[in-house]
């Protein structure tokens, strides 16, 4: 062999032996230097953790009966994130899904899409990291086709889910007390310090009603559990586990059978008023509370089904519930946050003004046709003139006049140099202050999320409203004009003086028309203090929290949050003449042929004018008359007399609280039922006798095969006795 040769044969050698070297350093190292940081890693390879949901708490009536349930149910979820791994992003994927789903590819392709500022509903709006749910309740046979096929469905689960359930007809009736569930985005799970499950069916937040103000208290706490698995991924038993805990229940003071009958009394009230012609009656709001604050019913007109929620919404679904800013549509709680123009169930807090201003309740007052105050002519609804009355009778009868007058002498002894208004710390005005006193103007605090204010229009609010609207917002300057139409006259004198609180605006107020606005909710807790003697209170929908096993966590009262600034008598006085509204008042024919010798009800009926509609039809009330318990508010705006329309419909919810007239009584003898409790057995106890139980939580016996996967979910072992 030549020299040449035998120089690169050792060459190569070399390059063996140092590749050998290389590779036994390497092997000391990773079994040496490395090896326990490698069997840890191998360690946690072989254990996953699984979070385990909790099942979200029941909302119950006062009786016990379910509004909001559990049930456990097959859903099948779609992971975006595995289908997108698919050579074509999914699309064969989702289009055999859709076949065996029985639904059209084009409406699962929207609801597996993501919402985005460009992307509108029907998509998914919550984590784009979770599985998305496309079908519920679907059948075992469905569920077994997707699990025992993965090849041909991967990215696709199902499982064996909490599903929660509207229980109807309460939960279509009280869907706006109830609010609804949607799916938490990664935002508000990061704001909130939650865990992403990874099960579609309870990464659900409250967002409205009694499902956002208890949502802590009703989602419970996820658990945590770590199992171990083999090479193949199959689950060979159980390191550790944290166990979830189930939300609370909680109990309100929401009595079904009367919610079903307000809600259907205010329904046909309207329905009625749009046969007899007037087309622009479309909603309308009602609710009864104890004189203690506590809600019994809370109905709103028009309502919906709250599942729409949760089960995939369109657009055009979206913007039917939602509605204009005109024409708001029935995903508003009319009753906490409509705001309408009380009429004359006002006067209430107009004659505590005069009493407290000086005005005997002992005098009469002369009741005319008309009245001229600053220039113009404010007449008594075109009644004739009445002559000399008490204050009583002027209640009894609702003479404006009566209150014109009133208002104008409190206005004319009030700071008359403070009615130019040109700063927001002008003083309130004096019969003002009486309002604000009795509620009005703000939150009532009620536990429910969504509430609007009222407007009691002080000097402080008018400086604002001229201000936002003289040169912007309505431009009463660019607009107005001196001899145009009746409103361009209005805004040309809006601009010149607009910022000036003059008589005129105070005897409008008196008797709850021109600005005054208040919500169903403000003024129904105004005559709950008037009729418990002048306690005011926070209300409260609910009444306690239950916890799994059924012990009793919190009891939830109603708050007082002032008192009335009236005397004892003058309330009395005020109560007495509302009893005489019902028999030879204004509501006397309403109330013809209605059994008060059995329960007396006092009230005051309300008729609202609006420039261009149908006056907003109002009555206020509260029985028995001489030991107030219960007090019944309706107001329907767009709609007529509150002896005419708000009025018979109110007479309709005492027949059904009472049971008087041939109605099954939902409150028989008018006793709230006691607290539902859970027994021995884990039963749920109703105080009464209710509806039929819902299906109870289920596990499909066709999927104990794969009860291994580490798929969990705790449920409440509990059954309903009825």
């Amino acid at each position: 062999m030549i020299p040449a040769s035998r120089r690169r044969l050792a060459i190569l050698h070399l390059v063996v032996a140092s590749l050998l070297i290389g590779l036994g350093a390497r092997l000391w190292f990773v079994q040496v230097m490395s090896g326990t940081a490698y069997a840890s890693q191998a360690k946690q390879e072989l254990t996953e953790h699984v979070i385990v949901p909790s099942v979200r708490g029941e909302v119950l009536d006062d009786t016990g009966s379910p509004m909001v349930d559990n049930q456990s149910a097959l859903v099948v979820s779609v992971n975006l994130a595995e289908l997108e791994q698919q050579s074509d992003g999914g699309v064969a994927v989702l289009h055999r899904l859709a076949t065996l789903l029985g639904m059209p590819y084009s409406k699962l392709t929207e609801e597996t899409r993501t919402c985005t500022a460009k992307v509108h509903q029907p998509c998914w709006a919550g984590s784009p990291y979770q599985p998305i749910p496309v079908a519920q309740n679907v059948s075992d046979q469905v569920a077994l086709q997707v699990l025992e096929t993965p090849k041909e469905y991967p990215g696709v689960s199902a499982q064996v889910q909490p599903v929660t359930n509207y229980v109807e007809p309460i939960g279509t009736d009280a869907a706006q007390v109830l609010g609804y569930l949607q799916p938490i985005t990664a935002q508000e799970m990061k704001k909130r310090g939650l865990p992403e499950t990874g099960f579609s069916g309870v990464d659900l937040v409250g967002q409205s009603g009694i499902e956002a103000q208890y949502d802590q208290q009703l989602r419970g706490t996820t658990g945590d559990k770590t199992v171990s698995v083999n090479a193949a991924g199959q689950v060979t038993g159980t390191v550790s586990q944290i166990q979830a805990k189930s939300g609370d229940d909680l109990v309100t003071s929401i009595n079904g059978t009367l919610q079903k009958d307000v809600y259907n009394d205010l329904a046909n009230a309207i329905h009625k008023t749009e046969q007899e012609g007037n087309s622009g009656a479309t909603s309308g709001a009602a609710i009864v509370l104890t004189t203690t604050g506590r809600v019994v019913a809370m109905a709103s007109y028009p309502s919906y089904n709250p599942t729409v929620w949760t089960k995939g919404i369109s657009q055009k679904q979206f913007e039917q519930l939602v509605g204009t800013p005109e024409n708001a549509g029935p995903i508003l709680n009319r009753v906490t946050q409509g705001q309408y123009s009380p009429g004359s169930t006002w006067k209430v807090t107009s004659t505590a003004a005069a009493v407290a201003d000086g005005y005997s309740l002992n005098s009469d007052y002369n009741c005319p046709a008309s009245v001229n105050i600053g220039g113009r002519t404010f007449s008594n609804d075109g009644e004739p003139s009445m002559g000399e009355m008490s204050l009583s009778e002027a209640l009894i009868q609702s003479c404006d006049t009566v209150f014109y007058e009133l208002a104008n002498g409190i206005y004319q002894r009030d700071d008359v140099k403070a009615d130019n208004v040109t700063s927001p710390k002008a003083p309130v005005q004096e019969m003002q202050k009486m309002e604000l006193r009795w509620g009005f103007g703000k939150q009532t605090g009620i536990d429910l999320p969504e509430e609007n204010f009222g407007t009691v229009p002080t000097r402080e609010w008018l400086y604002y409203f001229w201000k936002d609207n003289a040169h912007t917002g309505q431009d009463w300057c660019k607009y107005g004009k001196q001899n145009g139409s009746y409103v361009q006259q209005i805004e040309y004198d809006d601009c010149r003086s607009g910022n000036d609180w003059t008589a005129g605006q105070s005897v409008i107020a008196s008797i709850g028309q021109g600005y005054v606005e208040v919500t169903p909710l403000q003024l129904a807790d105004a005559y709950v203090a008037l009729a418990n003697g002048g306690t005011l209170y926070s209300p409260r929908v609910g009444e306690a929290l239950l916890s799994p096993s059924g012990k009793v966590l919190e009891k939830i009262n109603p708050q007082v949050t002032g008192h009335l600034p009236v005397a004892k008598s003058t309330l009395a006085y005020i109560r007495t003449a509302l009893q005489g509204v019902v028999t030879s008042g204004t509501a006397a024919a309403t109330f013809g042929g209605f059994p008060l010798s059995k329960v007396c009800v006092a009230g005051k009926t309300g008729t609202a004018q609006a420039y261009g509609k149908q006056a907003t039809s109002v009555f206020a009330s509260f029985a028995p008359c001489n030991n107030p318990k219960y007090v019944v508010v309706m107001m329907i705006p767009n709609s007529g007399y509150g002896a005419d329309v708000s009025g018979p419909a109110v007479k309709d919810v005492w027949d059904d609280l009472y049971g008087l007239q041939g109605n099954k009584a939902a409150m028989p003898g008018g006793r709230l039922p006691k607290l539902p409790h859970i027994n021995a057995s884990g039963e749920i106890v109703p105080s009464t006798t209710s509806v039929t139980s819902p299906a109870p939580l289920r596990s499909p016996a066709s999927l104990a095969a794969f009860t291994a996967l580490p798929v969990t979910t705790s449920s409440k072992a509990r059954r309903r006795k009825r």
